[in-house]
C-alpha cells in the first residue's frame, strides 16, 4: 500500500499578494484545527482492516508578511496481521507575493524517522524552479503554477462569484517535491450548518457562518496515457475564512473521514500592508 498523501489542498493553505481581491474581501483567519480521523471504507485490495488517527493544522500569518503552516498527520493502520503508526510533520512558508514556497516534511514510521524532504520553489517568468536540499540535492524545472494559498484564495473567490466547476493546478511540495498537480474543483451551493451538525459545538462563534460543500480531485501531470484516474480526492465543507471541516479523503483503495474536534481562532493581523 502506498504511503498516505495528506490533505494539502485547503488545509495547507494561503498566500497571495496583499491587494488580491479574494483575500481582501474575506481575510483568511489564523487558527489551529484538530481533526479525529477514522476509516470510512476500504477494499480487500487495500489490506486495511482498521484506521484511526489525528490531524492538526495550524495556520498563521497575513497577506502582508506571508503565511506559515504547521501540519501533523498521524494514523494507525491495521491490516489484520500487523499495525503500523505513521506520523507526517510538515512546515511550509509561502511569501506574501506568492512567488516563493519553502517546505520541510519529516515522515516517521513506528516513531522512527523514515524520510525527510526539504526544499524551496520559486515562481519565475518561464516556469517553476524547485531546489531540493534533502534527502539529496536536486534542481528541477516545472511548469508555471500556483502554491497552496493561492489555490485556496482562488477557490473562495470562484465560490463567491457562483462558479461551480473549474480546473486549475497546484504545487504543494508533497511526495518528492517534483510534481505539479492538476485539480478539478466542484463547488456546491452555500449552506448553513444544520441543528444536528456534529461539528456545530466545536465551531462556537463560527457556527452561524455559511459554508460551501467542495469536492477536489487531484491528477498527476506525469501520468502517461491510459484512463485518467485521480491520485486522490477530497470532499469538505469550506468556510469563507479558510476553515475546512467534515473531511472525506479518498485514496482509491480506501478512504477516511476527518471530524473537527477542536478549534482555536487566533487574532487576525492588520490587513493594511505598508
Amino acid at each position: 500500500m502506498r504511503a498516505l498523501r495528506p490533505l494539502t489542498f485547503a488545509l495547507l493553505a494561503t498566500s497571495t499578494v496583499c491587494t488580491a481581491s479574494a483575500l481582501a474581501a474575506a481575510p483568511l483567519v489564523p487558527h489551529r484545527a484538530v481533526y479525529d480521523l477514522a476509516l470510512d471504507k476500504a477494499s480487500d485490495r487495500s489490506g486495511i482492516t482498521g484506521l484511526t488517527g489525528r490531524m492538526v493544522y495550524e495556520f498563521n500569518g497575513s497577506p502582508c508578511d506571508g503565511y506559515t503552516v504547521n501540519f501533523r498527520f498521524v494514523t494507525r493502520i491495521d491490516t489484520g496481521e500487523n499495525s503500523r503508526l505513521t506520523d507526517q510533520q510538515t512546515t511550509t512558508f509561502e511569501d506574501a507575493g506568492g512567488k516563493s514556497f519553502s517546505f520541510v516534511t519529516k515522515s516517521f514510521t513506528d516513531q522512527a524517522l523514515e524520510r525527510e524532504l526539504k526544499g524551496t520553489a520559486t515562481r519565475e517568468d518561464e516556469g517553476l524552479k524547485v531546489e531540493i536540499d534533502k534527502p539529496e540535492k536536486n534542481s528541477l524545472e516545472l511548469r508555471r503554477t500556483q502554491f497552496p494559498t493561492q489555490h485556496l484564495a482562488e477557490l473562495i473567490d470562484k465560490a463567491n462569484t457562483g462558479e461551480t466547476f473549474y480546473e486549475t493546478n497546484l504545487f504543494d511540495g508533497s511526495d518528492n517535491g517534483d510534481k505539479v498537480m492538476t485539480t478539478t474543483v466542484i463547488v456546491g451551493k452555500q449552506a448553513s450548518a444544520a441543528a444536528n451538525d456534529p461539528e456545530l459545538q466545536v465551531l462556537d462563534t463560527l457556527a452561524k457562518d455559511k459554508y460551501w460543500p467542495v469536492d477536489i480531485a487531484y491528477f498527476d501531470d506525469d501520468n502517461d496515457g491510459g484512463e485518467e484516474v485521480p491520485e486522490y480526492r477530497i470532499a469538505f465543507k469550506l468556510h469563507e475564512n479558510g476553515l475546512t471541516r467534515d473531511l472525506t479523503m479518498d485514496y482509491g483503495d480506501f478512504s477516511m473521514k476527518g471530524k473537527l474536534v477542536n478549534l482555536s481562532v487566533f487574532a487576525t493581523p492588520p490587513q493594511s500592508c505598508k
